[in-house]
C-alpha cells in the first residue's frame, strides 16, 4: 500500500531523529514525536519495520481488532529465549541451583529432581514460571574415569546455550578445567560456582577465631589458585548458597553475566532473575525503565491513525501490560507473595499493607486513571489527538508527541511506585529471616 504524504512525513521524522543520533543533522531539521531521539540507538526490540506494519494493519480494522492486534505484538516481544546450561559433578547442587536459579524451591511444582545421587542423565529443559522463553538445562553430571570434554559438549549440544554454570561443592578438579577449556575452545562462556556455602560458613561458626570475610576470602582464593594450577587463565570463582540464594557472591555473578550477555538477553536475564537482593531490585527497575521508551513510541505511532477512541484504547492496553510486567518481574503478584508468605512467615496482608501504590489494589480503569492525575485528562487526550491527526504533517507529528508522553509520565510514575513497594516488601521478608 502506497504512503499518504502525511504518514511519510512522520515516519521521515523518525528517520531523521534516528540519524540525528548519529550526528549527522542539526537540532533545527528535527521533525517527529518529542523525546524519541533519546532511545532510538537502543531500540533494538521494536524496528520502525514492525511500526510501520502495524499501523498499516490497524488502519484498516475496526477497534476491537485493532487493540487485539497490538495486544499480540507486545506479547511478541516477551520471546527473546535465553538458554542457561548448569553442570557439575553429581551431589554438587546443581539440580538444586537449577531451581534456585527460577526461584522454586526442590520439591516444588515444576522443579528439577534433586537427590543424593545422579539423578539427571540426559540434557533437561526447566522452564523459567514467569517467563517461558528462559530455560534452565539441568546437564549430566561430569568427573566419571573416561570422562572427555569434547565429548560431553557434543552430547549435550553445547551451541544451545548462552551460557554455562560449572558448579562444585569443594575444590575444583580435573573434569572441571577440562570442560571450561574446551567451552573457551569453542567460543562460548561458562562461570566457576563453589556451591554449599552455607554448611561451610555453619561448620566454621564453631571457631571461636571465625571471620565471615576472612573465611570466604580464603576460600575463593583457594579455588581460584587451583584453577590457575590447572592451566585456566584468569579465574573467578563465585561463592553461592542455592538455599540462601541472595547471600554471598549472586550480585557478582549476576553483575559479569549481564556484562557478557548480548544486549538483547540482558534485560531477559533481569527480568527472571528471582528478587532476592536490593541490588536486583534496582537493577530490575532500570531494565524495565528502558523499555518505556519502546512502548511509548509505539503508542505514538498509533496515535497517529485517525480513529476515534483507537489511541486511549491501545493505550490503556500498553500501561495495563507493562504493569502487570512490573508486579510479576517483581514477585508482588498475589502466587509470588503467597510463595513469600510461606518462606517468611508473615501473611500477604502484612506484605500488602507495605505496599503504597495506588495500583496494589488491583490494576482497573479507576487506578489507572490515577496514574494520569485525572480521567479527563485521558479524555481530552482522545479528543485532541483525534482532531489534530486529521492534519496532514503537523497533525501527525503532535499526537504522536501527545501520546507519548502521556504513556512515558504514566508508566514511570507506576514503576517508581511498584519499584519501591518492592523494596519494601523485600526488607520486611529478609528482616524476618533473619
Amino acid at each position: 500500500m502506497p504512503l499518504t504524504w502525511k504518514r511519510r512525513a512522520f515516519l521521515n521524522g523518525i528517520d531523521q531523529g534516528a540519524a540525528k543520533s548519529k550526528g549527522t543533522m542539526s537540532d533545527s531539521s528535527r521533525v517527529g514525536p518529542p523525546g524519541h531521539m533519546a532511545f532510538m540507538d537502543d531500540f533494538y526490540m521494536i524496528t520502525q519495520e514492525d511500526l510501520e506494519d502495524i499501523k498499516e494493519s490497524i488502519s484498516n480494522q475496526d477497534l476491537p481488532t485493532a487493540v487485539d492486534t497490538i495486544k499480540e505484538f507486545l506479547e511478541k516481544q516477551d520471546r527473546v529465549e535465553l538458554n542457561v546450561g548448569v553442570t557439575g559433578e553429581s551431589g554438587s547442587g546443581k539440580s538444586t541451583f537449577v531451581n534456585a536459579f527460577r526461584g522454586l524451591e526442590d520439591e516444588e511444582e515444576g522443579s528439577a529432581k534433586t537427590g543424593p545421587v545422579e539423578t539427571t542423565m540426559e540434557p533437561e529443559a526447566y522452564h523459567h514460571p514467569k517467563y517461558k522463553n528462559v530455560k534452565v538445562w539441568d546437564l549430566p553430571g561430569i568427573g566419571t574415569p573416561n570422562f572427555k570434554a569434547k565429548e560431553y559438549l557434543n552430547l549435550v549440544e553445547f551451541e544451545r546455550y548462552d551460557f554455562f554454570i560449572i558448579i562444585a561443592s569443594d575444590r575444583f578438579r580435573e573434569c572441571h578445567t577440562q570442560l571450561a577449556k574446551e567451552i573457551t575452545r569453542m567460543g562460548k562462556t561458562f562461570y566457576f560456582v563453589r556451591s554449599k556455602m552455607d554448611s561451610i560458613i555453619e561448620a566454621e561458626k564453631r571457631k571461636k577465631s571465625f571471620d565471615q570475610k576472612r573465611t570466604l576470602d580464603t576460600i575463593r582464593e583457594d579455588c581460584e589458585k587451583g584453577l590457575r594450577n590447572a592451566g585456566v587463565e584468569n579465574p573467578v570463582v563465585f561463592l553461592i548458597s542455592n538455599f540462601e540464594l541472595g547471600k554471598y557472591d549472586l550480585n557478582l555473578l549476576q553483575e559479569r553475566m549481564e556484562q557478557e550477555l548480548p544486549q538483547h538477553k540482558r534485560r531477559v536475564l533481569m527480568l527472571a532473575l528471582p528478587n532476592i537482593t536490593l541490588e536486583i531490585n534496582e537493577k530490575k527497575k532500570k531494565a524495565l525503565e528502558e523499555n518505556i521508551g519502546k512502548v511509548a513510541l509505539l503508542s505514538a505511532f498509533v496515535a497517529t491513525v485517525p480513529v476515534p477512541g483507537l489511541s486511549v484504547a491501545v493505550d490503556l492496553v500498553i500501561v495495563t501490560k507493562e504493569i502487570e510486567t512490573y508486579y510479576s518481574t517483581f514477585g508482588l503478584d498475589d502466587p509470588s507473595l503467597q510463595k513469600l508468605c510461606e518462606r517468611s512467615g508473615k501473611t500477604i496482608e502484612e506484605f500488602k499493607s507495605l505496599m503504597k501504590s495506588p495500583l496494589s489494589g488491583g490494576i482497573n480503569p479507576a487506578s489507572l486513571l490515577s496514574l494520569a492525575g485525572a480521567a479527563s485528562l485521558v479524555v481530552a487526550e482522545n479528543t485532541v489527538e483525534y482532531a489534530v491527526s486529521l492534519v496532514p504533517l503537523l497533525g501527525s507529528v503532535v499526537a504522536g508527541g501527545m501520546s507519548y508522553m502521556t504513556v512515558s509520565a504514566m508508566l514511570k510514575r507506576a514503576l517508581n511506585d511498584i519499584a519501591e513497594d518492592a523494596r519494601n516488601v523485600l526488607i520486611a521478608s529478609v528482616q524476618t529471616e533473619v
